[in-house]
C-alpha cells in the first residue's frame, strides 16, 4: 500500500532549538541556530523553541481537533519561551500551506498572530512563526514535539529523516497505536526508530479550546530521563497548564490510546438511554482493561498510580462524558448510520480514533490469543465493524468477568 498522504489538516510538530545566550526579556527573530543542547539540563545555552504545524482542513482522515490543539500548545509554548531566559523566544511553527479567504495560512498567522480557520479568537504569541516546510522548520532542533493524526506519522518521519541534529529528543502528543510484526507498537516508539531520536510524551486531560482559553487543567509527561523530563515540564507548564512528570513513558501514551475505545462504549450507553450509573460502570470497567492491557504489552513497570494521574482517569472521564467519540457512538446508537456516514456528517470526514484503535487492538489480541480477556474493548470493534447489535454492549458489561 502507497504511503498515506500528509493530510490538509492543522496539526503541530513542536520542537526546541539552541542558541546563543540573550538577555532574558530579548526577543530575536533572526538566523537559524548552531549551538547544541546540553541535555539533562537548564544551565548553559537557552533552548529554541519552535513549533511545526501542519496546516489546512477537510481532509478525509484527520481535521481541526488536531489542529486545534496543536495551536494551542504552541500558544503555551511560544509564551514560556519568549518569557523565560534560558530559552530563545523564536517558535517555529510548520503549517501545511492552504489558502483561507485568499490568503496564504501562514501569511495569516505570521501577521494576524492567529490560526483563524482552527483556533480562532485566540491570539498565538507574536514570537510564533509559522513555517510551511517541514524540513526547514524543523533545521538544526534539538527538541521536537508531535502532534498529528497517528497515521501520517511515518510519511512526516520519512520526511524529517537524515535532517535532524544526532542529539535531538522528541515529545509526542499523539494518541494511537500502531500494530507492528511483533504486535502493539506505540507511536513514539514508530518516531524514535524512524528518527533514532529518544522519545517522551504528553497525555492528559486536556480540551485544546479550554487549554487555549487557559482554564484549569492537568497533563503527565512520560519520560524516562528525569532531567529532560524537568525541561520539557519547564516549557510546558504555566499556572494553569499544570505538569507531572513520571518516568512509565508506555503506561502514559497507552492511557492516551485506550481510552478512546472506553469512550466509544460511554457513547453506546447514552445512544440506548442508560444512565450515569451505567457509564460510571463503563469507566471502572475499561479502566480495568486499561491497566490489564498495558501490563501485559507494555515495556517495564505499570504502577496503578500512573493511572490516577491526568493521562489516565482524568483523560478518561472527559472523554467519555465530552469527546468527540463518545458524541459519534451516541448518534450510531440513536439512528443506526454506520460510522464512516457519521464521520462525515459530524466530524466533516475525519476518521474517529475510538473504532481505529479498537480495529488495531483487535488484530493484535487476535494474534496473542487473548482477545476473551478483554470483552469491552472486543464489544466495541464487533458492533463498529461485525454489525453486531448495538445491545450487546449492554450484554457485554452485564456478563463481564469482574462480575463472575
Amino acid at each position: 500500500m502507497p504511503p498515506l498522504p500528509v493530510p490538509p489538516c492543522c496539526s503541530l510538530l513542536c520542537l526546541t532549538r539552541q542558541t546563543a545566550p540573550r538577555p532574558p526579556q530579548a526577543l530575536d527573530f533572526s538566523g537559524s541556530c548552531t549551538c547544541s543542547l546540553r541535555k539533562g539540563s537548564l544551565q548553559g545555552t537557552p533552548c529554541r523553541r519552535s513549533c511545526l504545524g501542519l496546516g489546512g482542513g477537510g481532509d478525509q482522515e484527520a481535521g481541526p481537533s488536531t489542529a486545534a490543539k496543536g495551536s494551542a500548545i504552541a500558544k503555551i509554548v511560544g509564551g514560556n519561551a519568549g518569557r523565560l531566559a534560558h530559552f530563545d523566544p523564536r517558535v517555529t511553527m510548520w503549517v501545511f500551506e492552504e489558502d483561507v479567504g485568499g490568503r496564504k495560512l501562514t501569511e495569516i498567522i505570521n501577521t494576524q498572530h492567529e490560526n483563524v480557520k482552527y483556533l480562532p479568537g485566540h491570539k498565538l504569541p507574536p514570537n510564533v512563526v509559522a513555517v510551511p516546510d517541514v524540513v526547514q522548520a524543523s533545521a538544526d532542533a534539538d527538541i521536537l514535539i508531535f502532534v498529528v493524526p497517528h497515521q501520517f506519522i511515518g510519511k512526516i518521519c520519512d520526511q524529517l529523516k537524515g535532517h535532524l541534529k544526532a542529539d535531538a529528543i522528541g515529545l509526542s502528543l499523539i494518541k494511537g497505536v500502531d500494530e507492528g510484526p511483533d504486535g502493539l507498537k506505540l507511536i513514539s516508539e514508530v518516531i524514535g526508530e524512524r528518527l533514532g531520536i529518544p522519545m517522551s510524551v504528553l497525555m492528559g486531560a486536556n480540551i485544546a479550546n479550554e487549554v487555549a482559553d487557559e482554564k484549569f487543567c492537568e497533563t503527565t509527561i512520560g519520560c524516562k530521563d528525569l532531567a529532560q523530563g524537568q525541561l520539557l515540564k519547564e516549557l510546558m507548564q504555566t499556572p494553569n497548564f499544570r505538569v507531572t512528570v513520571v518516568q512509565e513513558v508506555d503506561t502514559v501514551e497507552i492511557c492516551g490510546a485506550l481510552k478512546n475505545i472506553v469512550a466509544v462504549g460511554a457513547g453506546f450507553c447514552d445512544g440506548l438511554g442508560f444512565g450515569d450509573n451505567t457509564k460510571a460502570a463503563v469507566i471502572r470497567l475499561g479502566l480495568m482493561e486499561m491497566i490489564a492491557f498495558a501490563k501485559l504489552f507494555c515495556h517495564g513497570p505499570v504502577s496503578s498510580a500512573t493511572f490516577l494521574e491526568s493521562c489516565g482517569i482524568a483523560d478518561l472521564i472527559t472523554t467519555c462524558y465530552g469527546g468527540r467519540n463518545r458524541k459519534v457512538a451516541e448518534a450510531f446508537a440513536r439512528t443506526g448510520k454506520s460510522i464512516e456516514q457519521l464521520e462525515k456528517e459530524m466530524l466533516n470526514g475525519q476518521k474517529l480514533q475510538g473504532p481505529q484503535t479498537a480495529q488495531e487492538l483487535h488484530s493484535i489480541l487476535q494474534h496473542k490469543g487473548l482477545v476473551d480477556k478483554f470483552p469491552l474493548f472486543m464489544a466495541v470493534y464487533k458492533i463498529c465493524y461485525e454489525n453486531h447489535p448495538v445491545s450487546e454492549f449492554i450484554c457485554c458489561l452485564q456478563n463481564h468477568p469482574e462480575h463472575s
